[in-house]
């Protein structure tokens, strides 16, 4: 699956806790899924490249994005 390419952030699993009982929690299995996006940044030597990223990373600046 897509992981970003810049802080490593992909795919978290755990349980969805159903606390409808008093007694008995009942789980289910429950993944996240990261907003990545595919998009062209500048490098630092001046060319264009296209990588996965989150959007966390992208709204934070942590690339320059080509336009």
């Amino acid at each position: 699956m897509a992981r970003c390419e810049i802080c490593d952030k992909g795919i978290q699993t755990g349980h969805r806790v159903s606390i409808t009982r008093s007694q008995v929690s009942r789980r289910a299995n429950k993944t996240w899924k990261p907003n990545i996006k595919k998009i062209r940044i500048i490098e630092e030597n001046g060319t264009h490249r296209t990588i996965k990223i989150c959007t966390r990373c992208l709204r934070s600046n942590k690339v320059q994005r080509a336009v």
